[in-house]
């Protein structure tokens, strides 16, 4: 069939078929005398021609003939041939029987080879296999209704109208006109491509040819020398169900016999309706021809998608991704891609986000041993933003195969007074929640200078504002400074003062039982008395600094002999044991609850509750294991401590190990990535030795974000332009001691 009839509808193929009889009927009346053929020998050639139209292009099988359809075909054949058997009648010429013959040989012909290709197809010898596409070739090229058909009728018009001129010329140019040359189809065809040259909106330009498809969604397309695509440029492909369809181009992999382009199907219907695209172009596409589309020619949701693709496509999923990891081969190298960057790929009908967590570098061999060498980016489920809760919301599955990878759409972030950070190149924030953070511990984990205490402070003022009292043991002496709008300088020191007048007298202080010795017990006490004013409800007061180090705190480690034994001061690690259990103790005598009502932050907790293996003593042992103890026992209570240490390995790991929520920064020792795989992940931990400053892997129960994620944090000048309440120091710190 011709171009221009796979083209026409069932409807117009009819109204031709009406057409085409009606000039046969109009053909034998002039042949013949007649309008209907009679049914002996002078009507062959009519009902063949009319078999031939009816059972051919325009109706039964418009477009391609099976083995089977050519059998049905073969068989009609064979009962018009011995209808007029020339062999029984005596009248007729051998030359006659000759033609009678050949067309019987013919028809015969395609019949054993339709029924040997249906009985030898699933054959099991290769032999056989062989025989069986042979008969189809045969069989497709020989068993169309016309060429059937056509056997029949020029053996009946030879036969018997060779005798009369008028029948045999009429009867012959009909034939010729309506079977071969079939004008109404051509005239069609002609008509479709003059209004497609006419009304198309941008002309097309022959691209290459299709050489194969990467199931989903991928088309590889073999440039012509001449011609080339840019990423992003509208293709005219075949579709992998054969139909004309649209994809946008990616990027291109060499080979020794010419360049290929990848590109990418977009799913869109119909495109044959389009007016730019006539029967010759359909035709070309159909058997594999790729072309050009200029803006425009299509439709704008197709072009929308390509500038998408321009301007945001990072890859495509690769394999091995898997309901938590999306592994993303990247096509281009003009985007600007780094740890942190959200992706942004659609899983059931939703935009979910991930983030950039590793790259690593790959290579796959290709047609004829070329090799290719491409980037792998890997990255984590974040999920999907739920814009009414103003978080994310968990997607229980993974995306496509080949599914398209964008990048997230880079915006300017801007401190919201509840995050405590965001996602890099995003707006979208990152929460804590005070009170969990707090009743489920915490800790900060990083080298020097990467913002821990500046990330620390930001959570005091954040508990603070959240109605929880912190006792800060800060040996830095950073806190009263940075923290002063909620700190009474001067209440404050009278308390110190008091503190420090208490140690140093008891280094005289010998008695017979040890336990009484020195000051430590006296120091207990009045500790005890201090945090119970500050934890008291009616106290406002939020905010209590001390220093560990700076109070001298005897203690007898002898029975007394003359009046004299051995004393030593406590150390840091012993005072911490002292302030921690004290106000365990004052929270135990206000009674049980959920909420959080005070929050003991351990700044340089490598020398406040050490390790086993690195304190500076014996009594360190005891006392961290006591400090731990009260941890675990204050949460009940609402007590809750904050661990911040550059040391990883180096503080005890009862209380690190208690810690749910965990702020992460740069970190290079061993043993400090090893137990934050604990908690971030194999995947994670490996991202925190190249972490850039001011970034930290967040996870835990207080987060926002219920699983790992790399955040920006908040730089601290715009942080406290967004939160610091302007309120007067005597005000925010209560002057109620």
């Amino acid at each position: 069939m011709t171009d221009s009839g796979r083209a026409l509808s069932q409807r117009a193929r009819l109204a031709i078929l009406v057409l085409y009889v009606a000039g046969l009927v109009a053909a034998s009346k002039l042949a013949l005398g007649t309008w209907l053929p009679p049914t002996s020998e002078k009507g062959v050639w009519f009902y063949s021609a009319l078999a031939a139209l009816l059972l051919g292009n325009l109706l039964v099988t418009p477009f391609f003939t099976k083995p089977v359809d050519a059998i049905a075909y073969c068989v009609a054949a064979l009962i018009a041939l011995f209808a007029v058997n020339v062999w029984g009648q005596p009248h007729q010429t051998g030359f006659d029987r000759f033609l009678w013959s050949v067309a019987l040989f013919y028809v015969v012909m395609v019949l054993v080879a339709g029924v040997l290709t249906i009985a030898l197809k699933d054959s099991l010898t290769e032999k056989w296999r062989k025989a069986g596409r042979s008969c189809y070739l045969i069989t497709d090229t020989l068993g169309s209704p016309v060429a059937i058909f056509s056997a029949v009728f020029l053996f009946a018009l030879v036969t018997y109208h060779r005798s009369s001129s008028r029948e045999y010329i009429v009867i012959g140019l009909a034939w010729a006109v309506f079977v071969g040359l079939r004008p109404v189809e051509f005239l069609t065809g002609l008509a479709r491509r003059l209004q497609a040259v006419w009304t198309a909106k941008a002309g097309t330009a022959r691209l290459g040819e299709v050489v194969g498809h990467e199931s989903p969604g991928i088309v590889l397309v073999r440039e012509n020398p001449s011609a080339s695509a840019s990423l992003g440029d509208l293709l005219l492909v075949r579709r992998e169900s054969g139909k004309l369809g649209v994809a946008v181009a990616l990027d291109h992999v060499g080979f020794a016999d010419g360049r290929w382009l990848r590109g990418m199907h977009l799913s869109y219907l119909n495109l044959s309706d389009n007016a730019a695209f006539d029967d010759h172009l359909t035709r070309e596409v159909s058997e594999g021809g790729v072309f050009l589309a200029k803006p425009g020619t299509i439709g704008a949701d197709i072009d929308k998608d390509a500038a998408n693709v321009r301007n945001y496509l990072l890859g495509l999923v690769a394999p091995d991704t898997t309901v938590g990891k999306l592994q993303v081969e990247i096509v281009r190298t003009d985007l600007s891609l780094r740890q942190g960057t959200l992706l942004d790929v659609e899983i059931d009908s939703r935009r979910v986000l991930y983030q950039v967590i590793e790259g690593v570098t790959m290579e796959e061999i290709l047609h004829q041993k070329n090799k290719r060498g491409f980037v792998r980016a890997v990255g984590k489920k974040i999920g999907c933003w739920n814009h009414t809760k103003n978080s994310f919301d968990r997607v229980p599955w993974l995306p496509q195969p080949n599914a398209p990878v964008f990048l997230a759409l880079q915006q300017v972030a801007t401190v919201a007074k509840d995050a405590i950070g965001h996602f890099p190149g995003s707006s979208y924030p990152v929460s804590i929640e005070p009170h969990q953070l707090v009743t489920h511990d915490a800790a900060i984990l990083g080298v020097l200078g990467v913002g821990k205490s500046f990330l620390a402070l930001e959570l005091v003022e954040r508990m603070i504002a959240a109605g929880i009292k912190v006792i800060c043991l800060d040996l830095t002496n950073q806190y009263e400074q940075e923290l002063a709008p909620f700190y009474d300088t001067n209440s404050e020191r009278a308390c110190y003062e008091e503190l420090m007048g208490i140690g140093p007298p008891g280094k005289t202080n010998v008695q017979r039982n040890i336990e009484e010795g020195g000051s430590a017990n006296e120091f207990a006490d009045k500790v005890r008395e201090h945090l119970g004013a500050f934890l008291a409800t009616e106290n406002k007061g939020k905010l209590k600094i001390l220093n560990p180090a700076r109070f001298e705190v005897w203690r007898q480690d002898s029975r007394p002999f003359n009046e004299q034994a051995s004393m030593a001061t406590l150390t840091p690690t012993e005072i911490t044991r002292i302030i921690t259990e004290a106000a365990l103790e004052v929270l135990q005598g206000q009674g049980m609850t959920d909420k959080a009502r005070c929050c003991i932050v351990y700044e340089e907790a490598h020398s406040l509750v050490p390790e086993w293996n690195a304190v500076a003593s014996e009594g360190d042992k005891s006392a961290t294991n006591g400090t731990a103890k009260a941890i675990l026992q204050g949460r009940k209570f609402g007590l809750g401590c904050l661990v911040v240490t550059q040391r990883t390995a180096n503080v005890t790991k009862s209380i690190l190990n208690q810690c749910n929520t965990v702020f992460a920064l740069r970190v290079f020792d061993a043993t400090g990535m090893e137990f934050l795989k604990n908690y971030i992940g194999e995947d994670f931990a490996g991202v925190l030795s190249t972490l850039e400053d001011r970034h930290a892997v967040v996870f835990g129960r207080a987060s926002s974000c219920s699983d790992p994620v790399l955040v920006r944090l908040n730089d601290r000048d715009k942080f406290l332009g967004a939160f610091r309440p302007n309120k007067p120091i005597s005000e925010a710190s209560g002057g109620d001691h």
